[in-house]
């Protein structure tokens, strides 16, 4: 197979594409790789025994990016399991302090789990979610156990239904609350997620026949053929069959909402990266601006140039992928 059919810049230049930065408006920080789960799917390779985590003085710097930037009204926290680092409850308080919309990458199971390390309880996170008025934003793989626990692990999806009714007792997911609970749906598979409108309204349906459940949004996102992913593919020869799938459902609408134009990544040691993919593959932003959040330039890392590689096709395939769900 030519090169040039896995060439992302290629495909944009035939379709006549500038992705340029559009703004700022959202800093996404992992603060780290621990996990109280080891995912098949995850890129981040976050686990149990993951000890990499952002210190106090690269969270404080967080914040006083955000204090001094008005047009960063998001904070989006991922990790691992973000809720794991030291810093994460001061993080969210300081941001809403600031009049921030702060998001949480919140995996459920980590309300019962706690700490793998310390063993630190984490079920007050529902109501602190709620005091704070976070936006909590979920991976659900499917409605039903099977599918959930072949790509979480076992006893997953029990544990992820009863969270889910946890945040509902606080409100979460319920009309008029404005605490918002969005699951985010990823393929168990090497293949392209169906609609994301009819997977929501199926998602909606089981989970409140099943179990009384409620939610706001479900966000479709397609499979980054990245770290566990792509060895998964690698060893069972899937890869370049993949890979093909996503060049060939390249999509021009998509690709002009990639997350990349709006959104800056910060890793647990400060490093700075176009997207939160690109973080997990050591891809920093272009050499011509800062690259670390204490170097932190906003009109020069507006004015970037985006670095793309291989895996961007994941995000401009069929209907677009995005931590927000689609795209197009």
């Amino acid at each position: 197979m030519p090169a040039s059919r896995f060439d992302f810049p290629e495909s944009l230049a035939r379709h006549g594409l500038d992705l340029s930065p559009t703004s700022i408006d959202t800093l996404q920080v992992n603060v780290g790789k621990l996990c109280n789960q080891a995912c098949h799917h995850c890129h981040v390779d976050a686990s149990p025994i993951r000890t990499e985590a952002m210190d106090r003085r690269t969270a404080e710097r967080c914040i006083e990016v955000l204090a001094g930037h008005p047009g960063i009204t998001k904070l989006d926290i991922t990790g691992g399991a973000p809720e794991l680092n030291t810093n994460f409850d001061w993080m969210v308080t300081e941001a809403r302090k600031l009049g921030k919309h702060v998001m949480v990458r919140h995996n459920l199971t980590v309300q019962f789990d706690g700490n793998p390390r310390t063993g630190e309880s984490k079920e007050h996170l529902p109501e602190f979610f709620a005091e704070h008025r976070c936006e909590v934003i979920s991976s659900l793989p499917f409605y039903s156990q099977y599918f959930t626990d072949r790509q979480r692990g076992k006893g997953v999806f029990d544990k992820s239904i009863e969270g889910i009714r946890r945040l509902n007792d606080v409100g979460y997911g319920k009309p008029d609350s404005g605490l918002l609970l969005n699951l985010v749906y990823n393929p168990a598979g090497a293949f392209l997620p169906a609609s994301q409108e009819s997977l929501e309204a199926d998602f909606k349906r089981e989970l409140r026949n099943r179990s009384g459940l409620l939610f706001n949004s479900l966000y479709t996102i397609t499979n980054m053929p990245i770290h566990r992913f792509r060895e998964d593919l690698l060893r069972h020869g899937g890869y370049e069959e993949y890979m093909t799938k996503l060049v060939n459902a390249f999509n021009p609408d998509a690709a002009g909402g990639v997350m990349c134009r709006s959104l800056i990544s910060v890793d647990y040691d400060g490093r700075l990266s176009d997207c939160d993919f690109n973080q997990m593959l050591d891809i920093p932003l272009d050499k011509a601006v800062p690259r670390s959040i204490f170097d932190w330039d906003f009109d020069a890392i507006l004015h970037r140039r985006i670095v793309f590689a291989d895996h961007c096709f994941g995000c401009t395939a069929g209907a677009g992928s995005s931590c927000g769900g689609t795209t197009a």
